[in-house]
């Protein structure tokens, strides 16, 4: 996560077919809540989640990445031109 205004490199990656921006350091979970992003939805209402323990233990975070990998978003680091997708449908439709 990102407690402060980082200063560092500049990344662009691609959320969900968008283009934002992070700084080297973030992890991907800060990435998709600075852009304003849910991490998954709930199966029951679809109410937004985002991170819970934010340390890897709880399994909350999983997103996809562009090459199908399955990572959890609060310890992957962000780096330049990668791809996340949030919703593994989304991420089989656009393969």
């Amino acid at each position: 996560m990102r407690a402060v205004r980082r200063h560092g490199a500049l990344l662009r990656l691609t959320v969900d077919g968008n283009t934002v921006e992070a700084v080297e350091g973030d992890s991907l979970l800060a990435v998709l809540l600075l852009n304003g992003k849910a991490v998954r939805h709930l199966e029951f209402g679809g109410a937004p989640r985002a991170g819970f323990c934010l340390m890897g233990a709880c399994q909350d975070c999983w997103v996809l990445l562009g090459n199908g990998e399955r990572v959890r978003a609060c310890t992957t680091l962000a780096a330049n031109g990668m791809v996340i997708w949030t919703d593994r449908h989304e991420a089989k439709a656009n393969a």
